[in-house]
């Protein structure tokens, strides 16, 4: 446990006030603070807070980290309301109904506290029989600059943990907004994926264009290839054997008896759609299995600028889903006889909704098995391309809010944390 702890917690933290450096903020406490202070069967309760916007890995992960930072917790995730967000850091592409869902999907929560304040307080956070709030380095700040954790510090209750490098709901929104262009004329988009674009309002100029860069006449983004030697504007996230490793612990092996139920897709921007869709598929057996399509079969089916997520993106935001016992990474696109077989599949799933046109029936050969089963799918309302389409549709209003972000964290950057030792 000892070592557990010393390899994912040991923080060395220096903290001055973000809002005025003659009153600097007392020392985040380090785990190595505060492990003494509790027996090792003692049920330690951490708070996290946050947006929680198209919740992603790098949330899973600091949730993550928090459920692991004792050898028992109980973790409490607050979710703030859409009027909360709106009024500090703007627009939310989720609402707050679906933030919740998203939260309660994920496997190391314990409960979702709904509609909780953008600047948690000590009173608050008391009320649950929190020891300790959790956050990362980026912390927030509200409408005045003040550190939205100041409250909690001073009452020695705040702990830190390192937020996952190269990953955002900011820059993930900032992947999407790469879908549209914005003009004078209106919004257009910059895609070949009719469906997703045929309802945008804008201008017959604006609409003759992006009829253009979808019948070819024009170049789409993503013809030319960056070269490989040159260094990139902003590292994206580096997926490792180890952090895979870590989200899919514990691995459970299926027993003899138990029932396998296959389901496969893109689960691409993964939603609280794809979540209780999974949920559904888990009720058919025992033992869930979801198989994770490559990226050159979603951008075959779907277009250049598709998947938003990568492969190994994907695999993290799956493996999260409590309903989830294991995942294959780049599984075929047709479902055939080898891989039943090599998995013992009793179940193949698909669901009701089905957002791409095939050539050929993925599923004929567990058809003809009589194994497959279509789901209905619960949220027909919320897929990867409604919420592609909710980012276009209001690009102006996202490019605002992530420009916003980006000033924000630039003027606190260095300011707030000084050192972090890993």
């Amino acid at each position: 446990t000892t070592l557990l702890l010393t390899q994912q917690c040991s923080l060395t933290t220096t903290m001055s006030s973000p809002y005025s450096v003659d009153n600097p903020h007392p020392k985040a406490l380090r785990i190595s603070d505060v492990a003494h202070l509790h027996k090792p069967d003692e049920t330690v309760v951490l708070w996290v807070d946050g947006c929680f916007d198209m919740m992603h890995f790098g949330h899973a992960n600091a949730l993550r980290q928090t459920k692991l930072l004792f050898p028992k917790t109980r973790l409490l995730c607050g979710v703030h309301t859409d009027e909360e967000i709106m009024k500090y850091k703007g627009p939310t592409v989720m609402n707050e109904q679906e933030r919740y869902a998203a939260v309660r999907q994920c496997k190391w929560v314990d409960e979702c506290v709904e509609a909780v304040p953008y600047v948690t307080s000590v009173e608050m956070v008391r009320k649950y029989g929190v020891h300790y709030v959790v956050h990362g380095e980026d912390i927030t700040y509200d409408e005045h600059g003040n550190c939205s954790y100041s409250d909690i510090m001073d009452a020695g209750m705040f702990l830190l943990i390192q937020r996952t490098r190269g990953v955002s709901t900011t820059e993930i929104v900032g992947r999407m907004l790469s879908m549209v262009k914005t003009t004078p004329e209106g919004v257009i988009a910059v895609e070949n994926n009719k469906d997703i674009f045929s309802d945008i309002p804008s201008s017959p100029k604006s609409r003759k264009i992006t009829q253009q860069y979808m019948d070819g006449v024009l170049a789409r983004p993503g013809q030319w290839r960056v070269s490989p030697y040159e260094k990139p504007k902003k590292l994206r996230f580096l997926p490792t054997a180890r952090k895979i490793t870590e989200f899919a612990l514990p691995v459970n092996k299926p027993k003899s008896t138990d029932k396998i139920v296959y389901v496969d897709g893109g689960f691409d921007m993964f939603h609280v759609g794809h979540a209780e869709f999974l949920r559904k598929c888990k009720e058919l057996g025992d033992y869930l299995i979801v198989g994770l399509h490559e990226d050159w079969d979603i951008k075959y089916h779907k277009g250049e600028h598709y998947p938003i997520m990568n492969l190994h993106e994907r695999c993290l935001n799956v493996l999260a889903c409590r309903y989830v016992d294991d995942v294959i990474i780049g599984s075929p696109f047709i479902v055939t006889d080898d891989l039943i077989e090599a998995y013992d599949v009793d179940v193949v799933c698909h669901g009701s909704v089905y957002e791409q046109n095939v050539e050929k029936d993925p599923y004929k050969i567990a058809k003809e098995r009589g194994i497959f089963v279509t789901v209905e799918s619960p949220l027909t309302n919320l897929t990867t391309s409604v919420i592609v389409k909710r980012i276009v549709q209001n690009a102006r209003e996202y490019e605002l809010r992530n420009r916003k972000k980006l000033e924000k964290d630039q003027q606190h950057s260095g300011k707030y944390v000084e050192e972090i030792v890993e």
